[in-house]
């Protein structure tokens, strides 16, 4: 794989938001951020991107121009995010906040080139290349760092391959969930798809955080001197991982699905199992195999649980982090021999334990008991755990820019540490999927030649 080359960095600039028909400009304004927000301000940023074929129409060159000018667009409806996170230190006392300063400072905007990778380079391979954590910006960076410095809370990078385009953005976890960022991501595509057209059919974000109500006051001062205490102790070598890319047909999926509830069906639990239940069930057991976990090992899967639809007053389109997680666990021996529909009714069952009520009591007490978000610990403390991010929900294959749909779908470097998984909808659509594994390279290699695991795969990209 280091024969493919390098990637260069041929521009960067600072992209300010154009004020839309929909959305006029606004006078600078301060977002306080929320539990939700300030957990994530210690994790590394989202990073996730698209692989496009060549425009057949202009010669194989990408206009960049253009892509900067919808880049602007969309900044112009996501105002916010051309600002900067800012500290303010109470005097005489021990406490901080952290907001996000309106201002208008504006998003990088990268152009790159990677001449020597092509397209099948990145999807015919099992492993994903390391070269694709090269076409994201704002790498290794934690959110907090970006309250620190100057930097932006958004970054976009397109990078041309051989033979196509890696549109790839990169958003501070601080500020925004995978629900919000996908939001973004199909808001730019739409309007460089539509040109000059502001009347796009995907909805304005909702920064609005009144849902909160008066249980929970922002800002939150925090119980740090600096931020730097906030963040706590870092971790800047990780264990190595490595990671797969696993597509699910539709077929697969209904397969595994039909299986699950019939097992569970058959021990006399009144449960439905979801397509998703049922996929990640598959993963945790090959995962466990893959560990060679004893059987009286305990495992644990935690799921996100997204709060919009969940919680009330939370606009579908609200933008910022509205997401939480339920944890599953169980021994090693239980999730591999007492069969998929055992494991997938396990998941089942912790999130259907999750409740809006318990949700607003943790969001009310948090500011007494401020808690971060810390992957490094949490690998220390479950080594044995795996864990799911993003959805199968996300409009990923949509985001055409205007000269053809995705081919494929990747990830940076951030928060990639061993049992994350991240979920998203197959290229096939009709219910298919499609799974990012990350694990220790031994651990890998025996996922990947696992054949009852293997077996419901695709090699379809």
């Amino acid at each position: 794989m280091g024969s493919m080359g390098n990637v260069r960095i041929q521009s960067r600039r600072m992209v300010r938001p154009e004020p839309t028909a929909s959305r006029l400009p606004e006078p600078e304004t301060t977002i306080h951020l929320t539990p939700w927000d300030l957990k994530h301000i210690t994790v590394e940023h989202i990073q996730k991107g698209v692989l496009l074929p060549k425009p057949p129409t202009t010669g194989g060159h990408v206009d960049v121009e253009r892509l900067a000018s919808s880049f602007a667009r969309a900044l112009g409806r996501f105002y916010p995010y051309a600002g900067r996170l800012a500290v303010s230190v109470a005097p005489h006392s021990q406490s901080l906040t952290i907001s996000l300063r309106c201002s208008g400072e504006g998003a990088e905007f990268i152009q790159a080139v990677a001449p020597g990778v092509t397209v099948a380079d990145v999807t015919a391979s099992l492993v994903v290349p390391r070269v694709v954590w090269s076409f994201f910006p704002l790498d290794t960076l934690l959110g907090a760092d970006a309250a620190a410095g100057t930097r932006p809370v958004l970054a976009a990078q397109v990078t041309e391959l051989a033979d196509g385009v890696f549109i790839a953005l990169t958003m501070n976890h601080g500020v925004a969930d995978g629900t919000t960022f996908w939001h973004f991501f199909n808001t730019w595509s739409e309007l460089s798809r539509a040109g000059d057209d502001v009347m796009i059919s995907t909805p304005l974000p909702v920064f609005d955080r009144s849902f909160l109500g008066s249980s929970c006051a922002v800002p939150i001062p925090l119980p740090f001197g600096k931020l730097e205490d906030v963040v706590g102790q870092r971790v800047h070598v990780f264990p190595p991982v490595q990671e797969c890319f696993l597509h699910f047909s539709a077929a697969s999926v209904k397969e595994l699905k039909a299986k699950a509830n019939a097992e569970v069906s058959s021990s006399g639990t009144d449960s439905t199992i979801s397509s998703l239940q049922a996929l990640l069930a598959h993963l945790w057991r090959a995962v466990c195999r893959a560990r060679q976990l004893t059987p009286e090992q305990e495992t644990a899967y935690i799921v996100l649980v997204g709060f919009r639809g969940r919680v009330g007053g939370i606009p579908a389109s609200y933008a910022g982090n509205a997401v939480g997680n339920v944890t599953a666990k169980s021994t090693a021996g239980d999730i591999v021999g007492k069969g998929l529909g055992w494991a997938a009714w396990l998941l089942n069952r912790a999130v259907a334990s999750w409740d809006e009520a318990s949700t607003r009591d943790k969001l009310a007490s948090w500011p007494q008991e401020p808690s971060f978000t810390s992957l490094p610990a949490f690998v220390a403390a479950v080594p044995t755990g795996t864990f799911t991010g993003s959805s199968p929900r996300f409009d990923v294959y949509g985001n055409d820019f205007g000269w053809g749909a995705p081919v494929a779908v990747r990830s940076g470097s951030g928060n990639k540490v061993d049992g994350k998984v991240t979920v998203y909808a197959g290229r096939g659509g009709g219910g298919s999927m499609a799974l990012e594994v990350c694990l220790a390279p031994e651990a890998l290699a025996r996922l990947v030649a696992d054949e009852e695991f293997m077996n419901a795969t695709s090699t379809v990209e």
